[in-house]
Formats: structure tokens, C-alpha cells, sequence
């Protein structure tokens, strides 16, 4: 029996002090590599499940920060600050598979300019589930589901998102973000044939 949740061991840290939001709004580099470093591993292993590709994952992440970086002005002060993420990294995955090519745009120069560098040589938790037979068998299940289903599921059991907050980064209500929930663990179940559950 696999947890789902067990990998994300990132502090949740909802939301932002008033004082740290006006530094990243001002462009404060320590403030920005607090923010990465604290919700880095999380959004690096939602977008490897639902990629199913460590190196494009990183890609995507360094994307989801850059972005953040330049929308911080659209955050609004007392709302939670990981749906906001979750449904960047979630728009930021759709994209690219929107694309038909890869902009010419560099996001390592950009990353570089601004200090925004993920790190990729830490022993992080998606690392370790590669090597873990049962984590394995998951994401390839995981990748056999729908999208919306796929990202419901990897919010609500891994990244330990309220079903409201799944309804946000989904662009749904929230009795569809519970039914997506359902049916996706039913899916997986299913995918997984009774190897490997989820509670």
C-alpha cells in the first residue's frame, strides 16, 4: 500500500505575511529563492506525475516561477498562495502540450538573470520515487488517466489539497472537483488492479 501524500513533506505555507508578498512584488531576490526553495518540491512532483518525465518537469517548474515571478502583482493578499501555483504549473503543462514547437524564448538566461535557478542535484522526493517499485507502478497508472481526473487525483492524495482548492486550480465547482476525485481514484484502482491502493 502506497500513501500518496507521504512525498510531499514540504511545510504547506499557505499564505504569504503582507510584508513578503510587498518583497516579491518589488522584485526581492531573497525573498523570490525563500518562495522557490519552500515550494519547489511540491510543484516539481505534481508536474512529474502528471508529465511522467523528470528533465521536462524541471523545465515546466522553472517555467511555473518564472511565471509566478511575473504575475506576482495578480496575487491577492489573504488567499491561499499553493492553489495559485498548482494552477499556474497545471496551465503551464497544458501548454506546452498546446505547442507544436518550444518557444525560442530562454528560460535558463531569464532563470539565470534573476537567480530563479531550481535546483536539480538535490536528493529530492520525486527522485526517490523513481527508484520505489510501488511509486512506479503508480505514475505509470496515473499516466493512463484522463488529465482533469490525473490532476484532481494528484492534488487532493499527494499535494493534500482541499477539494475547494482543487475546484480553483481546476476552473471548476466544487462538486466536480469531488467527482474528478472519485473518479480518478477509481480509475487508478482499477489501472493498478489491486497491487497497489490508495486511501
Amino acid at each position: 500500500m502506497t500513501d500518496l501524500s507521504a512525498s510531499a513533506t514540504t511545510p504547506r505555507s499557505d499564505y504569504l505575511e503582507y510584508g513578503v508578498l510587498e518583497s516579491l512584488r518589488l522584485g526581492d531576490q531573497s525573498a523570490w529563492e525563500t518562495l522557490i526553495c519552500t515550494h519547489q518540491d511540491r510543484m516539481l512532483n505534481y508536474l512529474y506525475h502528471l508529465e511522467g518525465n523528470y528533465e521536462e518537469a524541471l523545465d515546466l517548474c522553472q517555467e511555473t516561477f518564472f511565471r509566478a515571478w511575473k504575475g506576482i502583482a495578480t496575487f491577492h493578499s489573504g488567499e491561499p498562495l499553493l492553489p495559485w501555483l498548482y494552477t499556474i504549473a497545471r496551465n503551464v503543462q497544458i501548454e506546452k502540450h498546446r505547442r507544436k514547437t518550444h518557444s525560442q524564448f530562454s528560460l535558463e538566461e531569464a532563470f539565470e538573470d534573476h537567480g530563479f535557478e531550481v535546483s536539480n542535484n538535490t536528493d529530492s522526493s520525486v527522485k526517490n520515487a523513481e527508484v520505489a517499485q510501488n511509486a512506479e507502478r503508480v505514475r505509470i497508472a496515473l499516466l493512463q488517466l484522463p488529465e482533469e481526473y490525473r490532476s484532481a487525483v494528484l492534488l487532493r492524495f499527494m499535494q493534500d489539497q482541499s477539494y475547494e482548492e482543487i475546484a480553483q486550480v481546476q476552473q471548476c465547482a466544487v462538486g466536480t472537483a469531488k467527482s474528478r476525485v472519485f473518479r480518478g481514484k477509481e480509475l487508478l484502482e482499477k489501472a493498478l488492479a489491486g497491487r497497489v491502493m490508495i486511501e
